[in-house]
């Protein structure tokens, strides 16, 4: 804490009644903090604004008044007013002083600004010459296509031309990958939809790892398909415990995400892999292998769909490794007639993905865009786990090179629910772990985004602000809103 200045402990008489009201209580909880002053006088405001001791359009002392009140010194006092300014919480009026804006910051978090760190997005590399080839590419392909093409009905699962760009991207995984059983489709998350409705009916039961993707969870609840938990460990989900399922359960089909996976970051191991295709083929339990972010790390064990071939749905897509926008998603199935049987329940869902981004995802695989656009959001990710590494170095953070998205187990006074709102009212948004969670026992544990619109000043100070969360938990009990 800042050196106090002089032994007055009583506000000046010069600060206005209503803002006086506050200085003792601050100046009681500055001299019992190790916290850096000009973060706990923030903190203080937003939870006097909780509490009601602060109301809307209060004014606040002055940097001087207040700086004599606290004993703190000036420079303390001003970067605490700009502290609070920057979350929201004060406006400071020419000629007119500092008001309280009168209710904790209701950031816009999925408007794009604000640190938004719930939706798992990539991040966006601030990289003109490479966002102008995008725009070139895109610009060269609406002067040479037939537009009217493009906004007709088309047949499902893509043209020839977005076929073999599909083929052309799967092969990086999948070497054999052949246009006959490959689907374009809008998205990962509608891709899974339907080989979940076709897979399972209403009440049978597909097994998934403890902690998975929320959207699936999302599509078998609205199917009333039951999801069976298999437990996690260093390597991936228990083989054991998905053996013990088929023989006594019957599952209908095996989701699982091996690589990075959304939550954990655990890339699942070339042993288990091995082992649970081994499973899957004994009992022949159709495999749903959700690799969206299998294109990120440089070396990533062999999917699922070359261990099991006769069995996986291989599915990826765009929107972890270009951006979440650009809804086209590939999926290569076992057999020109499962794809056949695919192509109908996508139809009955979506009837089509949109030639328009079919198209322009084709052209970026062409032309070289898109592999382009993933190296930079690989090099990208590695600069801001390193700032996570750095930040959050003393907590047991899960997390991956190339990866955009970090696991933090919480082992201090915070509650899960209780972290992540403290932290959304300070501009900050995370996401417990019960989103997560198939087996009803998530664990004290948050995920959080390092990618979409931060920028990379605005990802660092998010982190320093969950550090300082971790590392001062000062009113834990009472941040939720």
């Amino acid at each position: 804490m800042q050196s106090m200045r002089h032994p007055d402990p009583l506000p000046s008489p010069f600060i206005p009644m209503a803002a006086a009201k506050p200085m003792q209580h601050w100046l009681r909880r500055l001299e019992g903090s190790d916290r850096p002053a000009y973060l706990l006088i923030a903190d203080l405001i937003a939870e006097d604004l909780r509490t009601g001791r602060l109301g809307a359009q209060e004014r606040l002392p002055t940097l001087r008044q207040l700086a004599d009140s606290l004993r703190l010194n000036y420079t303390t006092v001003a970067r605490a007013y700009g502290e609070a300014r920057k979350r929201g919480l004060i406006d400071s009026r020419p000629g007119m002083g500092t008001y309280v804006r009168g209710r904790s910051p209701a950031v816009p978090l999925r408007g794009g600004s604000g640190a938004e760190m719930t939706m798992n997005l990539p991040p966006e590399p601030e990289d003109p010459a490479l966002v102008e080839r995008l725009r070139d590419s895109a610009r060269e392909l609406m002067a040479r296509s037939d537009l009217y093409t493009l906004m007709r009905y088309q047949d499902f699962g893509g043209s020839p031309e977005d076929k073999d760009a599909a083929v052309q991207w799967l092969r990086h995984r999948l070497p054999d990958c052949s246009a006959e059983r490959v689907l374009v489709c809008p998205g990962i998350h509608s891709a899974l939809a339907a080989l979940v409705s076709q897979l399972a009916r209403p009440g049978e039961l597909v097994c998934v790892e403890s902690l998975t993707y929320p959207g699936i969870k999302a599509i078998a609840t609205q199917l009333g398909v039951q999801l069976h938990a298999l437990a996690l460990d260093d390597e991936g989900p228990s083989a054991a415990d998905f053996e013990q399922a088929c023989k006594t359960l019957k599952p209908k089909a095996l989701y699982c995400n091996p690589t990075l996976l959304n939550p954990t970051t655990l890339t699942t191991s070339k042993r288990r892999r091995e082992a649970l295709a081994d499973i899957a083929l004994r009992y022949s339990v159709p495999i749903v292998e959700d690799d969206a972010y299998s294109m990120l790390p440089r070396e990533v064990p062999p999917p699922l769909a070359l261990l099991a071939p006769e069995l996986t749905y291989y599915v990826t897509g765009f929107s972890k490794c270009l951006g979440a926008g650009l809804r086209t998603a590939y999926v290569s199935a076992p057999s020109e007639r499962q794809a056949q049987r695919l192509a109908g329940a996508l139809r009955a869902t979506t009837v089509m993905a949109s030639p328009v981004t079919n198209a322009l995802a084709t052209r970026w695989v062409v032309d070289g865009s898109a592999q382009a656009m993933l190296q930079a959001i690989r090099n990208e990710s590695i600069a801001r786990q390193a700032m996570a590494a750095r930040h959050l170095a003393r907590h047991a953070v899960q997390a991956q090179p190339e990866g955009f998205h970090l696991w933090l187990p919480l082992s201090s006074s915070w509650s899960t629910v209780e972290f992540a709102s403290y932290l959304r009212t300070q501009g900050v948004g995370v996401v417990a772990s019960a989103a997560f969670s198939t087996d009803g026992d998530p664990p004290d544990a948050v995920r959080i985004c390092l990618g979409g619109p931060l920028t990379r000043e605005d990802c660092d100070a998010a982190l320093r602000l969950i550090a300082d969360t971790l590392d001062h938990p000062l009113h834990p009990h009472a941040t939720v809103m």
